[in-house]
């Protein structure tokens, strides 16, 4: 059972590149699962999910709590098409011993779902209505349910044109960050060339970390 559930989870990373996760939901048992819908394949691919399992581990622990204590994670991406190409419905990825096959059983785990399989199964008829637009042609009544009430009822309507506003809102913000971000990044980059300040100074004025002004430098070093 799940008993707890975010959307646009943004997973801070001070050094390097962060992430933000579609969904992040906990269960009864504290097992931690990671949702991401993809209609790209690209989007889909097993190094973004490697990584999100990555940073999903690296912000669990708080300080002092030991290893064993990590819980059981899950990546899953439900994706438009067949994008690992074996015509199955799911796909379970974890680590395993090469020597033995036998599994690693270290609470990590990788699934992909096959958006674009269709049959009679649980799974099938999931995926079916995954993309079915229309609530009466759903076969799980949940799933439809909810449509209809984010279709049709003033409420739901009024919920999800405030969904789009935020993430129209959120876009801007991080088009402004980014853009901001690269002007530092020049500046700084300029002020390296002419080499009569310290590091130290670049940073400060430029408002960069000094590890990020010392990998710019051997940017240009390279």
């Amino acid at each position: 059972m799940v008993d707890d559930v975010h959307t646009q989870v943004f997973v801070e990373n001070l050094s390097n590149r962060s992430a933000r996760l579609d969904v992040l939901a906990t269960d009864s048992t504290g097992r931690k699962i990671n949702v991401e819908i993809q209609r790209s394949d690209k989007g889909a691919g097993r190094k973004r999910a490697r990584y999100n399992s990555s940073m999903m581990d690296a912000n669990l622990l708080r300080k002092g709590e030991k290893f064993e204590e990590l819980p059981e994670t899950y990546v899953v991406f439900i994706t438009e098409h067949d994008v690992l190409g074996k015509g199955l419905p799911l796909y379970h990825i974890g680590r395993y011993i090469f020597d033995t096959g036998e599994s690693f059983d270290d609470g990590s785990h990788i699934l992909y779902v096959n958006g674009a399989y269709r049959d009679e199964t649980p799974i099938g008829k999931l995926m079916h209505d995954f993309s079915c637009t229309a609530p009466e042609d759903m076969y799980y009544d949940e799933l439809a349910e909810r449509v209809r009430f984010f279709k049709e009822s003033k409420e739901g309507i009024s919920i999800m044109c405030k969904v789009m506003e935020d993430m129209r809102n959120e876009s801007l913000k991080e088009g402004i960050k980014k853009g901001q971000c690269e002007s530092m990044k020049t500046t700084a980059e300029r002020m390296l060339a002419d080499s009569t300040l310290a590091l130290e100074k670049i940073a400060e004025y430029v408002g960069l970390s000094l590890e990020e002004v010392k990998k710019l430098q051997a940017g240009q070093g390279a």
